[in-house]
């Protein structure tokens, strides 16, 4: 009887220092995930945009030197505009609203409330709840909040100025450096809305499927909807890479492929396209390069998809001769072919093809060489078959 208990005594005191260890590993920060440049430009653009809204701020005062021309929050909110650009937290309407709403609130708070420790706390908390229903969620705001109940402001001009003139200068010198340092600033957080259960981009999941994760996570997500999609598409991308390993187009692609020029004979393409079992020809000039590309759609939507006769019928008026020598019929391949082709080189790296499979409905893919002339086609089957060559992750 005494083992059972020495052994769960044992398993106790193993367990209780796991978990503490698990609790304080909790509190150690993760990567933020960027590099030295991406710092420095941040830094320098937090820099730039506090001198340029403290010192045209200041000069506006004018005549009140000793009046307050900055306000303290508008340094958190220089760390959200030009660290996190993309964040929803960020964007314009959320600076200028939260910041000057959440000035309002704690003016009305510093008036109404004489005590000003409970002042604070309801204007933290009453400018949370106005800048959440009015989706401008700022957290500096609940610092303009609290600033004006323990400065004792009670004049609503303070929310215009400092408050708004310093945050609507922020905003504008952030629009122009982020732009200029190839940040998208601002960033749009609401999608057009898609009709049925469209897939994201050919992903394993749909936009209901991403509103759906969202709404069942329930907590505020610091990075745009569109952002968000845009990493789990490239989570996946990093996926299918990991899966195919350095295979590149060259290493999987049919090379020598069947192909026809702009003036072979509709009846000539379709024959070679039966007798090889191939849904596709890429079209070349004299010198091999890609013109276009012919497939079973394209003869199908000449077939006159209206008429009454069957099909076979209706193909078979497209690819006889009329024998005219003018009119609408068309007789050779560069009058049905499509001319938009999506080409790959033979060095891309067979990942990149996945999405182009998956979102845009291709099944061939022309492959060009150095010199842009055709070396091969790639098709869904070479692809699967990539899957199969790929070393082991």
């Amino acid at each position: 009887m005494s083992a059972p208990s020495g052994l769960a005594g044992s398993l106790a005191s193993s367990l209780g220092p796991r978990r503490v260890r698990a609790w304080l590993a909790r509190l150690l920060p993760g990567p933020l995930g960027i590099d030295g440049r991406e710092t420095w430009r941040a830094t320098v653009g937090a820099a730039v945009g506090l001198l340029f809204a403290a010192a045209l701020s200041r000069l506006l005062a004018g005549a009140h030197p000793a009046a307050a021309w900055l306000v303290a929050p508008l340094g958190a909110s220089a760390v959200l505009v030009f660290a996190m650009p993309a964040s929803p937290l960020a964007q314009p309407w959320a600076v200028l609203a939260g910041n000057t709403l959440s000035a309002l609130v704690g003016i009305a708070c510093a008036r109404a409330i004489p005590d000003p420790a409970l002042a604070a706390a309801v204007a933290a908390a009453a400018a949370m709840l106005l800048m959440v229903r009015l989706r401008c969620l700022h957290p500096p705001g609940g610092a303009a909040a609290v600033l004006v109940v323990v400065t004792h402001t009670t004049d609503f001009h303070f929310a215009l100025f400092p408050v708004l003139l310093n945050s609507l200068l922020l905003v504008l010198i952030a629009v122009v450096y982020n732009s200029l340092t190839g940040r998208a600033y601002p960033r749009a957080q609401v999608l057009p809305a898609e009709a049925g259960p469209q897939p994201v981009n050919g992903r394993g999941f749909t936009a209901a499927d991403l509103d759906a994760a969202l709404a069942r996570y329930n907590q505020v997500v610091d990075i745009g909807r569109a952002d968000l999609q845009s990493l789990l598409e490239h989570a996946e991308m990093a996926a299918y890479q990991r899966k195919l390993g350095a295979l590149r187009c060259g290493d999987v692609m049919s090379r020598e492929p069947v192909s026809v020029q702009f003036g072979t004979p509709l009846q000539e393409a379709w024959a070679l396209m039966r007798a090889r079992r191939i849904k596709a020809l890429p079209v070349v000039d004299r010198a091999r390069r890609i013109c276009g590309i012919v497939t079973t759609a394209d003869f199908m939507r000449h077939a006159d998809p209206e008429g009454h006769a069957g099909l076979g019928a209706r193909l078979r008026q497209v690819l006889v001769p009329s024998g005219a020598s003018h009119g609408e019929k068309p007789e050779v391949v560069g009058q049905i072919m499509t001319r938009s082709v999506r080409v790959a080189s033979e060095d891309r790296l067979l990942a990149d093809l996945v999405p182009v499979f998956a979102e845009d409905g291709h099944h061939h893919i022309p492959v060009i060489d150095a010199e842009q002339r055709l070396a091969g086609m790639i098709t869904q089957t070479d692809l699967v078959r990539g899957l199969y060559q790929a070393p082991p992750a």
